[in-house]
């Protein structure tokens, strides 16, 4: 590590496995000024483990306004802070936003330091479409919220990220198998790189019967990775699919008749059909 000023290093840690660091990171982690930890007893076991000694302070969501203006100082007078979670890549679905936003804002450097993330792997092993995904983080906590937000998401094409934690694991899938039914495919991606992980890829139905029926499925952190929606026929080729209908019927039946049937065939109001078949009709004589 070679900058000589004060600088933020944003250092990713493991999400279980303590193996899953980089050499970079204990490095940063070793030769940097402060530490700021989301939880400094749960980051001092990471650094005993590998024989880290630099000093910790704590920055988590209830202090990190309050604390940033103070980390920036530090950084300007010429230390150099790292920054990292409990576990994972900072700012994902934890704090940090806010300290970095203020550290662009003083044209303080800021240098990521890349490593795990609990979306990205459970991603990567979840045999669902990876080229374009969106992340949504955790869904509201009460239900009537959860079940609005997913709603807006049904349409949705990309492949949808979730974290969710134990204890609202089960209630989670439950709300997405009312709004997404029982037939869109979705991963369980829990415990992951730890003792107990578990990466299962079904219907959404069966796997929440899975995790209903089993308490220990019901445990730990979890990624939940939905299939994005399968795009419907695009509108304009489903008008000319109808045009062909109401020009082939109406070389054997009347209009009335051609109207009605196109109508159940379709779903499409009657009156309407009638009107583009008498105009289709007018055409052809024409």
């Amino acid at each position: 590590m070679s900058d000589s000023q004060g600088v933020l290093y944003i250092v990713a840690t493991p999400i279980g496995n303590l193996g899953d660091i980089t050499r970079r990171a204990i490095e940063v982690l070793t030769e940097v000024d402060l530490i700021a930890a989301e939880d400094t007893r749960t980051s001092q076991k990471l650094l005993a483990h590998y024989d880290i000694r630099t000093p910790m302070m704590a920055l988590h969501e209830h202090n990190e306004r309050e604390q940033s203006g103070e980390i920036i100082k530090k950084i300007q007078a010429g230390l150099r802070i790292a920054l990292i979670s409990d576990a994972g890549t900072p700012l994902i679905s934890d704090p940090g936003y806010h300290l970095v936003a203020a550290a662009h804002q003083a044209q303080v450097p800021v240098h990521p330091i890349p490593g795990a993330s609990a979306l990205i792997a459970a991603l990567s092993a979840s045999g669902l479409p990876t080229d374009r995904f969106v992340f949504e983080g955790f869904l509201p906590n009460k239900t009537m919220a959860r079940q609005a937000y997913l709603q807006n998401l049904l349409d949705e094409p990309r492949t949808l990220i979730f974290y969710e934690a134990p204890h609202r694991l089960l209630e989670c899938l439950e709300t997405m198998l009312a709004v997404f039914g029982p037939e869109r495919i979705a991963v369980l991606a829990r415990e992951i790189t730890k003792l107990f992980e578990t990466i299962r890829q079904c219907p959404l139905g069966e796997l929440t019967a899975w995790v209903r029926e089993s308490a220990d499925q019901q445990k730990g952190e979890s990624v939940i990775i939905l299939a994005g929606a399968v795009p419907g026929p695009d509108k304009q080729q489903v008008e000319l699919d109808v045009d062909d209908l109401l020009s082939t019927l109406l070389t054997k039946l009347s209009v009335k008749d051609v109207a009605h049937l196109v109508s159940q065939l379709s779903g499409l109001g009657k009156n309407d059909l009638y009107a583009r078949a008498l105009e289709i009709q007018q055409q052809h004589k024409e």
